[in-house]
């Protein structure tokens, strides 16, 4: 049972970039709602359906509105680079931000908008997971495989295609340096080509038929995220493979699609549990609200929080959190606030797990 509205600390409106079925942000936003009721925050999600133009909009109305029915905090993901035409709109209207999933990077935009509680005063801070892990783990795994299998080429090396998320979102920057990292620790393994499957599985489903008849040799594919594996397994299988006997799959995100193919092998390797920052940045804001700044930790925080599953982690998450209902979690454990002796954040994924 909802606390009543006068029972509320706090209120604060997600600005959630994703579609409202798809399935990575709506688990960010359930998540969310679960440390929201856990902590007494009255929590609104506004889904921007991947249209770069609406935060903007959202960010106009919220401004718009009466000062007694704007939120507290607005937190919002820099998205396709829209995070500081928002900024500048809700500072003006004397509005809280807090960036989580992915912040301020790129140095024309930081020209723009300095740093957090200086040019925007109220821009509080930022709290991303560390991308680059994720994009590297998995790529590791899938080298590893490669070699397991001896799937080299007439050359001798290993040859890797890798689908990325966009071309201006941090977090698909982040994921894509990650594998270009773990290929660049290697002498046997060629990255043959990258392309931008826009995070959309038929889009990801074309450009890999083409990619595999121009690189006919390549039995590794990193993607980075899991609707983009699924349309490269599809185009795979159309083309009489089976994904994971005779080419390895590598992916980003918690689906359960994506726990089913780790489980039944298709897919190699899996790395997830981000979708959890939204949750820990309203344990952030509520201390704050509350008397508890970040600011000795940071302001533009980067933390880990990926994982790579194994088999047994997927049953886990699946046994606990497969309905996408996350209010077993107590998010009260991961606030300063609640639990004074708490000197600093611990935001993994790992330990989300194990304190439920």
């Amino acid at each position: 049972m909802g606390l009543p509205a006068s029972a509320w600390a706090m209120s604060v409106t997600f600005l959630n970039p994703g579609r409202s079925d798809e399935i990575y942000w709506v688990t960010a936003a359930n998540s969310m709602a679960a440390a929201a009721s856990s902590l007494g925050i009255r929590l609104e999600v506004l889904y921007a359906e991947r249209d770069h133009l609406k935060p903007l909009e959202f960010a106009r109305q919220i401004a718009a509105r009466p000062a007694a029915a704007r939120p507290d905090y607005v937190i919002l993901s820099n998205d396709f680079a829209v995070g500081p035409e928002v900024l500048r709109t809700l500072d003006a209207a004397n509005i809280k931000t807090f960036f989580a999933y992915s912040g301020i990077t790129e140095q024309s935009e930081r020209a723009i908008v300095g740093h957090p509680r200086q040019i925007y005063k109220n821009w509080l801070g930022s709290l991303e997971p560390r991308a680059e892990d994720a994009g590297y783990v998995t790529a590791r795994k899938l080298i590893e495989r490669g070699r397991t299998e001896k799937w080299m080429a007439t050359d001798g090396k290993l040859h890797l295609l890798a689908i990325a998320g966009d071309r201006s979102t941090t977090t698909s920057y982040k994921r894509t340096e990650g594998m270009r990292r773990a290929v660049a620790e290697t002498r046997d393994v060629v990255l043959d080509q990258v392309v931008y499957g826009e995070w959309n599985r038929a889009k990801a489903q074309e450009q890999s038929m083409w990619l595999y008849r121009r690189y006919p040799q390549t039995r590794l594919i990193w993607t980075a995220n899991d609707l983009m594996a699924f349309g490269a397994m599809e185009s795979w299988r159309v083309r009489g493979g089976k994904p994971g006997r005779d080419a390895s799959f590598s992916t980003i995100n918690t689906s359960s699609e994506a726990f089913t193919a780790l489980e039944s092998g298709s897919l190699t390797a899996l790395s997830g549990g981000h979708f959890i920052a939204g949750a820990f940045s309203l344990v952030m804001l509520y201390d704050y609200h509350h008397g508890k700044d970040f600011i000795n930790e940071g302001l533009e925080l980067e933390r880990s929080m990926f994982i790579l599953f194994t088999p047994e982690d997927a049953r886990r998450f699946q046994n606990m959190f497969g309905d996408m209902n996350f209010s077993r979690v107590n998010f009260k454990k991961f606030s300063k606030v609640f639990n004074p002796a708490l000197k600093k954040y611990n935001f993994s994924f790992r330990r989300l797990l194990a304190k439920v």
